[in-house]
């Protein structure tokens, strides 16, 4: 086993194992659970947030024990870097790997629950909620454009993944899900633009991000706008593409 535990929350090492040990028992599920498994569980008065990620098969357990670090280490790892860098994100708290002779068996990454907030998913489906959702989608642009400066691409670039919370009249943009970044010493135009695939195909919310990112990095809004449709549309055709795979992997089985 290997625990790491923030400085500032030593004193939450017993805790964490203790609830880690009865995991299946413990906290209240986030979400449906299906893949990894989220809850969230009162420590010493703090909610703090548990993400289980799903076990392995036996080559990735191998290849995550001996050559590539864990996405709980990397999630933790992350964490730290973007609050250096002064981006916001639930603080972290630890990270917990447990290994056997083969590899990696688990992993968990703890960090402090975020609450009072809404996602930028809630946004882009109910805008009629959100008077200021133009604003708040031009935050979440300035947010990725200062990702980009710094050679960040945050892969898992999704409206899920962005929490968002009102402090003194702004609006701060958390991210989370952070097993997945890439870091360049030169983030090439290209290669950012691919990193809006995964967000949305609504029209009026890609109008609104080509016209503040253009505005930022002195791109045209028209090549913004059609580099972006481009990524989509190849994300789309290799959701398909897996879609049909999967189709014909579960009959051929």
């Amino acid at each position: 086993m290997n625990l790491i535990v923030a400085t500032d929350y030593a004193h939450y090492a017993a805790d964490v194992l203790r609830i880690i040990k009865n995991f299946q028992n413990e906290g209240n599920l986030i979400g449906p659970g299906t893949r990894n498994i989220v809850k969230w569980i009162i420590i010493n008065n703090m909610t703090l947030n548990f993400k289980s990620f799903k076990q392995h098969n036996i080559i990735n357990r191998h290849v995550y024990k001996f050559y590539r670090k864990s996405k709980a280490k990397r999630s933790f790892e992350y964490a730290n870097l973007l609050i250096s860098k002064n981006f916001y994100t639930p603080k972290p708290i630890a990270y917990v790997e447990f290994h056997d002779c083969i590899g990696l068996t688990n992993s968990y990454y703890i960090s402090e629950q975020l609450e009072d907030g809404f996602t930028l998913e809630d946004v882009f489906l109910n805008r009629s909620s959100f008077e200021d959702w133009q604003e708040i989608v031009k935050g979440y642009t300035l947010l990725i454009y200062q990702l980009h400066e710094q050679g960040i691409e945050f892969i898992d670039n999704s409206p899920g993944n962005f929490l968002i919370k009102k402090v003194d009249n702004e609006y701060r943009f958390f991210l989370v899900d952070l097993n997945r970044m890439n870091f360049h010493d030169r983030f090439e135009i290209p290669d950012r633009f691919k990193n809006f695939s995964r967000l949305t195909n609504d029209p009026e919310i890609l109008q609104i991000i080509c016209k503040e990112y253009s505005l930022l990095s002195g791109i045209s809004q028209e090549q913004c706008l059609k580099q972006i449709i481009k990524a989509t549309n190849r994300q789309k055709t290799k959701r398909k593409i897996k879609k049909v795979l999967k189709f014909y992997k579960y009959f051929l089985k």
